[in-house]
C-alpha cells in the first residue's frame, strides 16, 4: 500500500457539495492499495502511520505522534497514487488493486487506524471528492508497505 500523509490544521472533503468529513489538527492521509497487497499491509500501515512522529514537541523537533497529540485523520482513497509516470505524458494506473480490492483494503486501513485509537474520518470510495487543507510545516509524507 502507499500513502501520502500530510500533517494538517485542519481537512475536509466535499462530495456533490455536501461537506461529507473534517477534521481539525492532524493528518490527511491519501491512501492506495496497490496489486498484490492484502489486509496485512493495510494493518502495517495503519500501525505506521498511528505512530509516526512528525509533531513538534516541547522543543521544537517532530517528536510527537497523531495518537500523541490527540489529533485525529482524514483517510482518503486516491487511486493516483499508484501512476506509472515511466513512458508517455498520460501516467498509467496499473499497478492499481482493482476496484473492488481496493475499497475493501481502503476500509480494512480505516479500521485499522481507528482500533489504533486515531479518530478517522474518511472520504467515499470513487466519488469525485474536493479535499480542502491546511498543511501544518509544511510536513509531507510519501509511505509504502
Amino acid at each position: 500500500m502507499r500513502a501520502l500523509i500530510q500533517r494538517v490544521s485542519q481537512a475536509s472533503v466535499t462530495v456533490e457539495r455536501d461537506m461529507i468529513a473534517r477534521i481539525g489538527p492532524g493528518l490527511l492521509v491519501l491512501v492506495c492499495a496497490m496489486r498484490g497487497d492484502d489486509a496485512a499491509c493495510a494493518a502495517q500501515l495503519a500501525a505506521k502511520i498511528a505512530r509516526l512522529r512528525i509533531f513538534t514537541d516541547e522543543g521544537g523537533k517532530m517528536n510527537r505522534s497523531v495518537l500523541d497529540t490527540g489529533g485525529a485523520a482524514l483517510v482518503v482513497s486516491q487511486f493516483t497514487l499508484a501512476a506509472d509516470t515511466a513512458r508517455g505524458n498520460r501516467p498509467g494506473f496499473s499497478a492499481a488493486a482493482p476496484p473492488a480490492e481496493g475499497e475493501h483494503l481502503y476500509q480494512v486501513f480505516a479500521a485499522q487506524l481507528s482500533a489504533q485509537g486515531v479518530p478517522v474520518q474518511t472520504g467515499r470510495f470513487g466519488a469525485e471528492m474536493a479535499v480542502d487543507l491546511t498543511n501544518d510545516g509544511p510536513v509531507t509524507i510519501w509511505m509504502e508497505i
